[in-house]
């Protein structure tokens, strides 16, 4: 991505997430950036395409990096450990990405189906490591769908502690509360009655 483009891509992401999709416009993008329309055209050719590969970028980025880090690890738990702390970095470094989709996921339109689709994709992945645990008598049973769909929101309720707070989101501080209070509850002991 050239520089002009990203300048692009970075400024509509922080305007969509202080403002939203509809409240910000191709003038003051292209007013913030610094470029004129035609140059934004160039780039992209609309607002929906700006948002779209904004979206795109962005969970092929989280899914990309949890795929390499879970490949090499065997045990289902350890995955989700992964999965937790990877989500965390992306939440904190990409915070204008996390808080545009998540805004954006409740609603019929077809930018809401569109986040709609990348985060259940994304949840689907979650619980197919939820599913093999179970399997492997790693996590203990229950719904994966559920499990798997409050690892994300649990995740991704760390920003509304920054925002309750006003404090800087410590990815280790936050991965560690997680894991105390929700993945080691997952661990299925030995000898532990199926309910």
């Amino acid at each position: 991505m050239n520089k002009t483009k990203r300048k692009i891509f970075e400024t509509s992401m922080r305007l969509f997430a202080e403002k939203g999709y509809d409240a910000t416009s191709i003038e003051e993008i292209t007013a913030t950036v610094g470029v004129a329309k035609g140059t934004l055209y160039y780039h992209f050719s609309s607002k929906e395409e700006i948002f779209n590969f904004l979206v795109e970028e962005g969970v092929k980025l989280l899914k990309n990096s949890i795929a390499i880090k879970t490949d090499k690890l065997t045990n289902c738990l350890d995955k989700i450990r992964a999965i937790v702390l990877i989500e965390l970095k992306v939440l904190v470094k990409y915070e204008n990405f996390m808080t545009i989709i998540l805004s954006e996921i409740w609603g019929t339109t077809e930018r809401s189906k569109m986040c709609q689709k990348y985060v259940f994709d994304y949840i689907q992945m979650i619980e197919e490591i939820v599913k093999e645990g179970m399997e492997k008598q790693e996590i203990i049973k229950g719904d994966p769908n559920v499990i798997a769909s409050g690892i994300f929101g649990f995740v991704c309720s760390s920003l509304i502690y920054r925002n309750r707070t006003d404090h800087h989101l410590d990815v280790q501080k936050l991965y560690h509360e997680i894991e105390r209070s929700f993945i080691r509850k997952l661990k299925k002991e030995k000898g532990e009655e199926e309910k």
